[in-house]
Formats: structure tokens, sequence, C-alpha cells
């Protein structure tokens, strides 16, 4: 996975390994706010991941259109997984057209121009997505869209609500990242620093956000000037995956 190649740290849009979503329940019967409820998925796929192929609510279609949608996103689903993400765009586009109340294509539709560096046009779709799902998965690549176009009240806006539903684990510390990832890119590489190290460095069990996590601690720890504290970073990142994106680089440069 690619994890060190975006602004300024690990990023949530590479290695889809991540278990499928489960039976999903809802957290907090209701918001005094008026705001939409969020589900917590347990677990659930890292943001950014290519969905699965399970249309949720295809209301008014025959059988021979529900079957013919399925085929459509399950191709442009494997586009995306192949990192054809021009080629999942221009089927993704007219079914995102003719099939707006679907939110698995919205969804999709938003990660493939989250993907494509599209970030207005993946604001609206995952937004859309979010609003008729009440799932926060995409959160985390919501906010990163936000922080590549400079807007970084909006995605600490949208860290605060990642915090607030506390999904899964592992899509809080992508969120993480990205929210550290926007105080470095406003020179603030402490306070980063420090929300970085908040997170869940020392778990268990490593997973691959354990190991973006750290690239992102090592990548600002070097940044922040901090040479040795970024080498022992590093160094425990290769020794749990040694060809980590570049690590090994990183490693060679530091030493």
């Amino acid at each position: 996975m690619g994890d060190g190649d975006h602004r300024g740290g690990a990023n949530p849009r590479r290695d889809e390994s991540a278990p499928q979503r489960s039976e999903e329940r809802w957290i907090d019967e209701g918001r005094s706010d008026g705001a939409p409820r969020r589900r917590a998925p347990e677990p659930t796929r890292k943001p950014g991941q290519r969905p699965p192929v399970e249309l949720s609510d295809v209301g008014g279609l025959t059988v021979a259109e529900r079957r013919r949608l399925t085929r459509q996103l399950s191709e442009a689903a494997d586009d995306f997984a192949n990192e054809r993400w021009e080629e999942a765009k221009r089927i993704l586009t007219p079914l995102a057209s003719r099939h707006a109340a679907v939110a698995e294509v919205r969804e999709l539709h938003g990660l493939t121009l989250y993907r494509l560096g599209r970030w207005a046009q993946a604001i609206s779709e995952l937004e859309v997505f979010g609003e008729m799902s009440g799932s926060a998965d995409q959160l985390p690549v919501l906010a990163d869209c936000h922080r590549a176009l400079g807007d970084h009240d909006r995605v600490a806006e949208l860290w605060e609500e990642l915090r607030e539903w506390s999904p899964d684990g592992d899509i809080v510390t992508e969120g993480r990242i990205v929210a550290a990832g926007s105080l470095a890119d406003q020179g603030e590489l402490r306070s980063a620093l420090r929300l970085l190290e908040k997170g869940p460095t020392r778990p268990k069990r490593v997973k691959p956000s354990t190991l973006r996590l750290w690239y992102a601690i090592g990548d600002l720890q070097e940044r922040a000037g901090d040479v040795p504290a970024a080498r022992t970073t590093f160094e425990r990142l290769a020794s749990h995956e040694a060809d980590f994106g570049d690590v090994a680089d990183r490693l060679a440069a530091l030493s």
C-alpha cells in the first residue's frame, strides 16, 4: 500500500484487505439538535475501500433492472479494485444519474472521484451517501477531500463528528491521520504529532491501520526534526512489514 504518498501523512486510499461490513447497530436513539443518526459498524471496512455489491434499497426496479444494476455496479467495483478508476467512473457516472436513490452507487461513485482527485465532486457524492445511509464509514475520506481543498475548518468538524459517533476503531484511526495531516498542512506539526500519539500506537494486534498510524507518526517526527524518534518509529514499522510504502527508503535516509 502506498501509505506515504499523500499530503503529509498516511492515507486511507489503498489496501483493499479489510473485512466486509457485518450487521450494523444504531447508536443514540436521537439527537436533540435534529442531526441524523449514524450507524456504528462493527467491524467495518476501511474508508476508501471498494464497497461490497449488496444493494440495500432499489425500490421501484423490476427484477431485470435490479440484476442489470447489480452487474454494472459489480463491473465498476472490479475496475475500482484494480485501480482502473477512469473505467469505473465511465460506468458509475450514468448510474449515479439514473439511480440517484441507491446509496451503494453514490458511495462507489464518490470513492472513485476521490481516487481521481476530483475532490469537490467526491464531496457531493459522499455527503449524499452519508445522509442516505447514516453510515460513518467514509467520513475520513470526506475529510481528506476537504483537506485537499484546504478547508481545514471542515476537516476539524468532521473529525469531531467522527469522534462523537465513535464507529469502528480503524475508522477513527483513519480519521485521526487525516485530521493530523490537516494540522500539519497548517504548520502545526507538534499539535499534529500529539493528536497521532493519542491513537492506538501500541495495540495488542498490529493491523494495517496501526502501520499507517506509525508511518504518519514517523513522518511528522522527522519533519519536526526529531530524527532519533523517527528512526525508532520507522524501525518498529519495518519490523512488522518491511516493504510498507517507502519505509525502507525512509530508514536509509535517516541512517
